[in-house]
C-alpha cells in the first residue's frame, strides 16, 4: 500500500512532518480574496513555501465542503497539483468517515477516485465490516486517541478493564490490518497514551496531530511514539504553520527539531 510512498519521501527529506491544509476561507490573508480561486491560490502558495520540508499533505474535508461546489472545485485543483507537481508527496484526506458499507463505497469513489488521496482519516464506532470498503481500497487512519480535550469521554471508558482507546488500539493491530494498511491517530498532547500505543501496535505507522497551536511537541512525540526503524510517525501541524507569517521558515524550523531528535 501507499505508506510505503510516505516512508520513501520522509527519508529522502529527512522529515516526518505532515502540513495540515486546513484552509478557512474565513482567515485567509487579504490578498487571497481577490482571486478567482482563493483557497487552491493560498494552498499553491503554502505547499511552494513548505514542500521541501515536508512528507505529507493533510487537507480537511469541512474548510472545502462549507464552500460547496467551489471549495470542492478548489480542493480538487489542490489534488491535482500536487499529483502534478509533488507526486511523491503522500497525501492524507482528514475527512473521519464512518456509515453503513454501502455508503462507504461511495466515500471510497470521492477520496481515492475522484480525488485521488492515498490515505483517509476514519471512525471506528461502526467496526470493522462497515470499513471494508476502505480498507481493501488504500490507507486507513482509524481515530484511537484524539488531541481535542474532551477526548476522554468516551475515549477513556472502561471495556472489560482496558480503556476504549486501548482496545481500539489492539483491535486495529491484531485483526483490521491484514493488508497493512492500517494506521492509527493518536493525538501529541496525549505522550503517555501514545507511548502506550506504540508498545502495542508494534512498527505501524501513527498520525500524530497536536503540535504546535494545540501544545503538543516534537521531542515528546518523537521521544515516546517512533518505531524501532526512526519512522512509524506522521507528525501533523497545521494552524502553527499555514497562517504563520512566515510558513517556510516555521515549517523548516519542525524539519530541523526532528532532525535533531532523531538524525538519521
Amino acid at each position: 500500500m501507499s505508506i510505503h510512498k510516505y516512508e520513501l519521501r520522509a527519508k529522502a527529506v529527512q522529515s516526518m512532518l505532515c502540513i495540515g491544509l486546513d484552509s478557512a476561507f474565513e482567515k485567509l490573508p487579504e490578498r487571497f480574496h481577490r482571486e478567482d480561486f482563493p483557497q487552491f491560490a493560498f494552498n499553491l502558495w503554502l505547499i511552494e513555501q513548505t514542500h521541501p520540508y515536508v512528507s505529507a499533505y493533510k487537507p480537511n474535508m469541512a474548510f472545502y465542503e462549507a464552500r460547496g461546489d467551489q471549495g470542492w472545485r478548489e480542493l480538487h485543483m489542490t489534488m491535482d497539483y500536487l499529483h502534478e507537481q509533488h507526486p511523491d508527496i503522500y497525501t492524507i484526506c482528514d475527512a473521519k468517515r464512518a456509515d453503513i458499507d454501502s455508503t462507504n463505497a461511495g466515500y471510497v469513489t470521492a477520496v481515492f477516485d475522484r480525488l485521488g488521496f492515498d490515505a483517509v482519516t476514519l471512525h471506528p464506532y461502526l467496526g470493522r465490516e462497515a470499513l471494508e470498503p476502505f480498507l481493501e481500497r488504500g490507507d486507513c487512519i482509524i481515530l484511537c486517541r484524539t488531541s481535542n480535550p474532551g477526548a476522554g469521554e468516551l475515549q477513556d471508558l472502561s471495556v472489560g478493564g482496558k480503556p476504549l482507546w486501548q482496545v481500539v488500539a489492539e483491535r486495529v493491530h491484531d485483526e483490521w490490518n491484514t493488508r497493512g494498511n492500517c494506521m492509527l491517530v493518536v493525538g501529541a498532547t496525549y505522550p503517555d497514551e501514545l507511548r502506550q500505543v506504540r508498545a502495542i501496535v508494534g512498527e505501524m505507522t501513527l498520525l500524530v496531530p497536536g503540535v504546535g497551536a494545540q501544545g503538543g511537541t516534537v521531542e515528546d512525540v518523537i521521544r515516546v511514539g517512533r518505531n524501532t526503524a526512526g519512522l512509524g510517525l506522521i507528525i501533523s501541524a497545521s494552524r502553527s504553520v499555514i497562517f504563520a507569517d512566515n510558513p517556510a521558515e516555521e515549517a523548516r524550523r519542525l524539519q530541523a527539531e526532528m532532525q535533531r531528535i532523531a538524525p538519521k
